[in-house]
């Protein structure tokens, strides 16, 4: 059993922001039950990995914590969150599996899974000790004095495919681990902000974009919602083209030049 134990990081010394305090909130509301830990410089050993060191003296604080949350949840176990993730309802049934994890879908090629979502384990669970030696090799410092900006769902998805992961939105149980699709963590589109809320669905994930420095997240949310109107005006062409089929559909566009 995972115990009843949520975890997040949250390093750096900023104060935190109403997003977060709405998240946390959220968690204590529906989870109230739960032991929930905050990580950070004053318990937590930033230096114990390079990667992790490297890109805490860069002040890359999301990158920070791709390391920490698989040390955190290897050596204590429980449920770990982003501080960007509101929990909509309780989460006691996700402590039966030995780990889980969720899917982000970004379009219907693009399947990664996202421990920032949220992801859980038993203390000691031998895939999430393999997932963190993936960074044991890393260096987030490049020799060229770039930064290694690769984000973890790419490692972690790259180490799963591994283990027979399929680059689909879909439940999966792998290795001691079950994989749940979008609806269940991530019902929340990351190029469109829509929200696809079922019954399946525990939280969502507001996409803070914490990696982004303050002029970078402004421009990342206008864009957003240019994308979230865009998706709304165009609505209509997508029903039409579901009910008639892609087929006629072209062939009614052709016919009025468009």
């Amino acid at each position: 059993m995972i115990p009843k134990k949520i975890h997040y990081c949250w390093v750096g010394g900023n104060s935190k922001p109403p997003l977060v305090k709405k998240c946390i909130q959220s968690w204590k509301k529906y989870c109230p039950d739960y032991e929930i830990i905050e990580w950070n410089e004053s318990n937590y050993d930033i230096s114990k990995n390079i990667y992790m060191k490297q890109a805490y003296e860069a002040k890359k604080w999301a990158f920070v914590t791709d390391y920490m949350r698989l040390d955190i949840i290897y050596e204590h176990g429980g449920i770990y969150l982003d501080t960007d993730v509101e929990l909509i309802k309780n989460i006691d049934d996700l402590l039966s599996n030995e780990a889980f994890a969720g899917i982000e879908s970004i379009n219907e090629n693009e399947n990664n899974v996202a421990l920032g979502l949220g992801f859980g384990a038993e203390k000691g669970h031998p895939l999430i000790g393999n997932m963190r030696s993936c960074y044991d090799e890393l260096q987030f410092l490049n020799s060229d004095n770039t930064y290694n900006m690769v984000a973890i769902p790419v490692y972690i998805t790259n180490f799963l495919k591994q283990l027979g992961y399929e680059n689909q939105n879909k439940l999966q149980k792998l290795q001691g681990i079950t994989i749940y699709p979008s609806e269940y963590f991530c019902p929340k589109s990351w190029t469109t902000g829509v929200k696809r809320i079922t019954r399946h669905t525990y939280s969502i994930h507001h996409y803070s974009a914490s990696w982004y420095d303050e002029k970078k997240q402004k421009q990342y949310r206008e864009e957003l919602k240019q994308k979230k109107k865009d998706y709304y005006r165009h609505m209509p062409n997508r029903i039409i083209k579901g009910i008639l089929g892609d087929s006629k559909y072209n062939k009614i566009k052709k016919l009025f030049g468009k």
